[in-house]
């Protein structure tokens, strides 16, 4: 029996803590539908008001003009005078300079040298013609004049030949290169370059 009446108690006492918190909130809900919550607000928390202050102008004179300013008369500096004493220029002397002073012209340059003549030594012996003429030309009547730069050592000796003119066939043109290879000329003092003619001609027999 003891125990069924303490678990009655306390079935009754929540039953009580159920129904005041159920009743709270009813209490509130109403209280935020009919504007009594936002009332008690408004008379907990004071209304915040601001005024707006405008300055005033100042009214104070404002502050006199600056005196004017006094302009001085200008000051005149006498100029600085100055002695400058001339010496008469010297008259032009009349007498007669030492043309030793002048420099000596340089003496003219020599006079060149006649230019060198080649002529054919007629001690040494000279290419003959027949041996050069090409056979096959021969046979095809082939003629032309070969002309050939040539430059001569001072023994008289051609150092160099090389074709200058073309006869306009290619066998003459090297049978002449050779050929002029062979001449001597009379010993000169310096190497001489001229251009040495040579022309093949069949000869009728």
């Amino acid at each position: 029996m003891g125990v069924y009446t303490t678990e009655s108690n306390w079935l009754s006492r929540r039953g009580i803590f159920l129904l005041l918190l159920i009743l709270f909130h009813v209490i509130l809900i109403w209280g935020l539908k009919s504007g009594f919550a936002m009332q008690m607000i408004n008379n907990i928390v004071p209304i915040i008001q601001a005024d707006i202050i405008t300055e005033k102008p100042d009214d104070k004179a404002p502050p006199p003009p600056p005196p004017p300013k006094l302009e001085l008369p200008p000051v005149e500096v006498p100029p600085p005078v100055v002695d400058i004493q001339l010496t008469p220029d010297a008259p032009p002397s009349t007498a007669i300079q030492n043309v030793t002073d002048r420099p000596v012209p340089p003496p003219p340059p020599p006079a060149a040298p006649p230019p060198q003549q080649l002529k054919l030594s007629k001690s040494a012996s000279q290419p003959n013609f027949n041996d050069y003429y090409p056979p096959a030309s021969i046979r095809l009547g082939e003629e032309g004049l070969v002309k050939v730069k040539i430059c001569v050592a001072p023994n008289g000796k051609v150092a160099t030949a090389e074709l200058g003119e073309t006869s306009g066939i290619e066998r003459l043109d090297e049978a002449g290169v050779k050929m002029a290879k062979m001449y001597r000329f009379n010993p000169i003092t310096a190497q001489v370059c001229s251009t040495l003619p040579v022309r093949f001609t069949i000869k009728a027999q």
